[in-house]
Formats: structure tokens, sequence, C-alpha cells
């Protein structure tokens, strides 16, 4: 099987800045997780343009549309609070 025909499931969800998550995480829910195919990393490309890898905990009270990830991180990538994001299980672990 080539890549190319390998299809990744990809959903735009809200980041969400918080300061309880540690630098180069970031917490999801459980069941976007599973429907994204997520296991250890998530990620995370702004604008089509900006691409971040985050290693990704599962947290039930993350709503299921955000992705929470740590404020100050956030702020030295210019990535504002509420952020519209395409979010995706990454080709490579």
């Amino acid at each position: 099987m080539y890549m190319t025909d390998v299809k990744r499931v990809e959903r735009r969800l809200r980041i969400r800045r918080r300061e309880e998550v540690t630098r180069g995480m970031a917490k999801m829910n459980p069941r976007m997780m599973g429907l994204l195919g997520v296991t250890s990393s998530l990620e995370v490309v702004i604008a089509g343009k900006k691409r971040y890898k985050f290693r990704v905990l599962s947290d039930e009270n993350v709503p299921e549309r955000e992705v929470w990830c740590n404020t100050e991180e956030l702020r030295e990538y210019g990535i504002a609070d509420g952020t519209v994001a395409t979010c995706r299980a990454p080709l490579k672990e």
C-alpha cells in the first residue's frame, strides 16, 4: 500500500490555552482521539502553513471540539486562544 492510499482523518478543532498543560503536550477528549486515530502525538496545522507536533494526553474534561495546550508555548508560536486549526494524527509517530 502506498502512502497516497492512506486516508487520514482530520478535523477542525479549537485550540485553547491552559496553564495546567505541560509544555510540548496537548490534552484531547478520548472520543475525538479515537475518531482521529491519535495515539501518542498530534499534528496541528494553522492556516495551512504553520505545522506543530504535540505529545497528547487523554482527558475526559476536555470538550470534544477542543484541544488544550500550554499557554506560554502557544504565545511563543503566535497562536491565539480559540484559534481553529486542522488536527490529525501525524504520518510518522
